[in-house]
Formats: C-alpha cells, structure tokens, sequence
C-alpha cells in the first residue's frame, strides 16, 4: 500500500500528464488515502478532468474536491448564449435522443432535466453539455424510463463485470430489488468501482444503482 507521500507525487504526476490540465492551478493533499484537490480552474470541464485524473490513480481511496471555476474574459458567455450552444450540441449528439432534455442555465449553471431510456443516453448529454463554453457547474437530473427488469439480473451484472476484467468481480455482491441495484463488497480503486457502476447501469430494467463499494487499495 502507497504511503500518503508517495501518492500525493503519483497524483500530482498523473494531472501533468494529462494535456487537458494545467496542473500549476492545483493544490494536492492527501491524508490515509483521501485525495484532497484544490485550486482555480479556467473551465468546467477542466475541473472534470482534474476529478478523472485523480480517479485513475491506483492507491486513491476517496476524493475531496475544493476546486472552483472562474472562467477567463474571454470565456464568459450569457446564460442565454450557454443555452442555445447546449441544446446545439444535443441535438448534434447521435447518441442523444431528440427532444427529451430541457436545459435551463443561471449564471453559467446548467442543469439537465428530461428522461431517457438508458444511462449512457444521460450520461452523452452531460458529456455535450460539460465542455460548452461559459458552463461554471452542472447539475444531471435526467431520469430513466421505468422498463420492465429482466429475470436473473444480478447474475448477469456479475457476469458481465467477470468479462469487463474487474479483477474483483467476486468481491462485489449485487443485489436487485425492483428497478435498483445495489453494490457492496470491496474493490482495489477508484476506477474499479467506477466500472462496476457503469456495468450496473447497463443492465435493462435498472433506473437507480446505488454505489456501497468500499476502496482499499492493495
């Protein structure tokens, strides 16, 4: 297991690493595993990338996120210029159905609303959405379509986390009740959990996964 030394360098190495950030804005602290990401960013959607790198590294049990936007001069856009750049962008988005999210912004705060019938259907609108310029923050309320649960769904969860590699697919219990997942058990990363959720999310018939996967890193 990495000491809280060694994992502040390997987090500060992977947000250099990446091109989408400037790294020279962030502060990184950690203490027994739990990464604490400060500073001043130009876009929103670098503060996503920060959030993303950070995740990636092995040895990261949690995040906290003291990071704020404050977009450049020529960044800044009305709220009514955000809105029509966004609803472009869906309507763009090939894997965005048309005409099933509203979009509403108030001083560079977006927030989604509508419904859809799959996550990543909800998850492609925020990925539209997040790099538009002027976005500060965003808020995905877009819900999922109740569709009729398909029989032996936690099994086929588990199945397909065993195809997707996670390396601990038997530590993960998955129980269904109704149109929810819920994961418990232990996972290695970050990133793990992470995966195992968007595997939940797949499954048809499911609208809410709930994410009670403990990290502890090896």
């Amino acid at each position: 297991m990495k000491s809280d030394t060694q994992l502040q360098k390997d987090v500060l190495a992977e947000l250099a690493w990446d091109p989408s950030i400037n790294a020279a804005h962030i502060g990184v602290a950690v203490n027994d595993g739990v990464v604490l990401l400060s500073g001043q960013l130009d876009t929103f959607n670098e503060k996503h990338a920060v959030e993303m790198a950070a995740q990636r590294v092995a040895g990261v049990r949690a995040l906290a996120l003291e990071l704020d936007v404050k977009l450049a001069p020529h960044h800044q856009r009305s709220d009514a210029e955000i809105a029509s750049a966004i609803e472009t962008a869906l309507q763009w988005h090939a894997l965005v159905p048309q005409d099933r999210i509203q979009v509403k912004v108030e001083k560079g705060w977006v927030t989604l609303r509508g419904e859809v019938d799959w996550d990543y259907q909800r998850h492609n609108a925020e990925v539209a959405a997040r790099p538009v310029t002027g976005v500060r923050g965003l808020s995905n309320h877009i819900a999922l379509r109740e569709r009729k649960a398909t029989e032996y769904l936690a099994q086929r969860i588990h199945d397909a986390l065993a195809r997707h590699a996670q390396a601990q697919a038997d530590q993960i219990q998955i129980a269904v009740d109704a149109h929810t997942a819920v994961l418990r058990g232990t996972v290695a990363s970050m990133a793990e959990s992470s995966a195992a959720q968007a595997a939940a999310w797949t499954a048809p018939g499911i609208s809410r996964v709930l994410n009670e996967l403990r990290v502890q890193p090896q």
